[in-house]
């Protein structure tokens, strides 16, 4: 009998094609790694990887081993969801991850709604940039809540994934509380703020390809624009009168004091936030219940932040997308 545990190391070396990077995935030492690698290889009488002193390979034979184990890991996980499903009853660990923004303004709404499920255990973390919908697939987490920017349909990974559509997130313009544009019957007009003292991301971080496709048709940022890791980090400073930012709206959920915030005209850039999970994980109650509590909380959220911006005639400014729609991604069960 193969143990599943060490087919899903396999799996994770097939991915990151090193011991090393396979023991930072799974949290595990590199020599626990090629220790059960190791057994693997005994229980089949086959050798899955080529070694040398300095790196490893999967042989022919490791490479059949790492996609069957793909296949028999998602039939494991959708045998299991469907088991649960009789039951009808949200049970077991449940490991969300969010970036930094979206673990602040999810957290409250998901951990008033999941306690109510006393056979569950909700575990929260934030994560980087760019890595939910991976540990989502590697079967490290169960749901990843993650943004995009590209405005594409999300990457399924052959069907491996599903996307359930949460906010659509359009960039703000923050201001000190005493800027003159802090007035809501003043226009905003791109091409009078161009000489401001902007604060952004740095390149490379999300947030800046927004603030970029922002000012492209004023000439882009200034050069002279100061650059600060975390939204955080630049809401204080532009609450200091240190300068003025495009920052995405979700951002506003902290609540800072001394800002103010505008609206840029319709076709602002914005992103679309996502929460992530396995095709074979979606009959599972707790599944269920979690994805319903992040569309109950990202609804609150919409709601919130049409109440803190000021009112402009155009309603609430993040939208979901109706089903089938582009960008619209899947719904929970009904």
């Amino acid at each position: 009998m193969l143990d599943l545990r060490r087919l899903k190391i396999l799996r994770e070396f097939a991915e990151h094609g090193t011991i090393a990077g396979t023991a930072q995935a799974l949290g595990y030492t590199a020599s626990a790694v090629s220790q059960q690698l190791s057994a693997l290889e005994r229980e089949v009488s086959a050798s899955l990887l080529d070694r040398t002193a300095r790196s490893a390979e999967l042989t022919d034979t490791g490479r059949l081993l790492a996609e069957q184990a793909e296949q028999i890991l998602a039939l494991v996980e959708a045998a299991e969801s469907a088991l649960a499903a009789q039951t009808d009853v949200p049970r077991g660990r449940v490991t969300v991850t969010a970036f930094p923004t979206a673990a602040v303004a999810f957290a409250p709404k998901l951990a008033e709604i999941l306690r109510r499920h006393e056979r569950m255990q909700l575990v929260l973390r934030q994560a980087m940039e760019g890595t939910g919908a991976h540990k989502v697939s590697a079967g490290e987490i169960d749901v990843a809540v993650v943004d995009d920017w590209s405005g594409l349909a999300p990457d399924t990974r052959a069907g491996k994934l599903r996307h359930i559509h949460l906010l659509r997130d359009p960039m703000v313009l923050a201001l000190p509380a005493d800027h003159p544009l802090a007035d809501p019957r003043r226009p905003v007009d791109l091409h009078r703020l161009r000489d401001e003292a902007w604060i952004a991301a740095p390149h490379g971080e999300p947030s800046r390809q927004g603030t970029d496709r922002l000012l492209a048709d004023i000439g882009g940022a200034p050069s002279a624009a100061w650059e600060f890791e975390g939204l955080g980090t630049i809401l204080s400073l532009v609450a200091r009168g240190i300068g003025i930012a495009a920052v995405p709206a979700l951002a506003l959920v902290s609540g800072s004091s001394g800002l103010a915030y505008r609206r840029f005209p319709e076709d602002a850039p914005s992103r679309d936030i996502y929460a992530v999970i396995r095709a074979s994980s979606l009959r599972r109650p707790s599944i269920d219940v979690t994805l319903r509590a992040l569309l109950t909380a990202a609804s609150e959220m919409d709601e919130t932040l049409s109440d803190t911006l000021e009112s402009e005639g155009h309603g609430g400014i993040l939208r979901r997308p109706d089903p089938g729609t582009p960008g619209g991604g899947d719904q929970p069960s009904a």
